[in-house]
């Protein structure tokens, strides 16, 4: 993971890097009502750039719009799940150590962006303050763009005033990180929060602990 350029930047997605990732809320959900594993997860991967999931994304929903379409296209693989219940999922925990390397890094003078696919709601207060020592901010819920249009890394990059080149990005989706990874930037699929501190450690030559 060497990059070719030094790295001024470093982007992070939020929910499954700094915050635990919603799928484990899934897998839990879907045990408790009887629903095959990753059935949640399988209905967003059809259709996804239109889907309702993709949609309300990009803001071109609202939540209950989004619970009857969700709602639709589950029934249409075999199972309803209403998607007000999938949206009452996504709030993760917050993983210290990734907010611990953030500081860091933030403290070793790099440019930093969030770069989060979302849906628009009340942000909890400890969201907010993670959010707040981000440099930059790109949702995709204000934006209209979402990962992985590579619309929404060209954003990212110019809000930053960085060069794809000279950035390191960190998000928990092999599908996120393709087309970050063909623009140039040098990419972390984040699978623990150890194993993606570590890797991150070693592209910076930083400690982050």
């Amino acid at each position: 993971m060497t990059a070719a350029t030094p790295i001024r930047a470093v982007f992070w997605d939020f929910g499954g890097v700094i915050l635990t990732s919603p799928f484990e809320a899934f897998n839990r959900y879907e045990h408790e009502h009887g629903l095959p594993h990753d059935f949640i997860r399988s209905v967003n991967s059809v259709d996804p750039d239109t889907n309702a999931w993709a949609r309300i994304e990009r803001q071109e929903i609202g939540p209950d719009e989004f619970d009857a379409a969700f709602a639709a296209e589950s029934k249409a693989l075999g199972h309803e799940v209403p998607g007000r219940d999938v949206l009452a999922l996504l709030s993760g925990d917050v993983r210290p150590e990734m907010v611990t390397a953030l500081d860091r890094v933030i403290e070793a003078g790099y440019i930093t962006a969030c770069l989060t696919n979302n849906v628009r709601g009340e942000p909890r207060p400890d969201v907010v303050g993670i959010m707040a020592r981000f440099h930059h901010v790109v949702e995709s819920s204000k934006v209209g763009v979402r990962k992985p249009e590579e619309s929404f890394y060209v954003q990212a990059c110019e809000m930053a005033g960085v060069e794809p080149s000279e950035v390191v990005f960190l998000d928990d989706l092999g599908i996120n990180l393709k087309p970050a990874k063909a623009m140039g930037m040098t990419t972390i699929k984040v699978v623990e929060a150890d194993q993606a501190i570590d890797e991150l450690a070693a592209v910076l030559s930083l400690a982050l602990r």
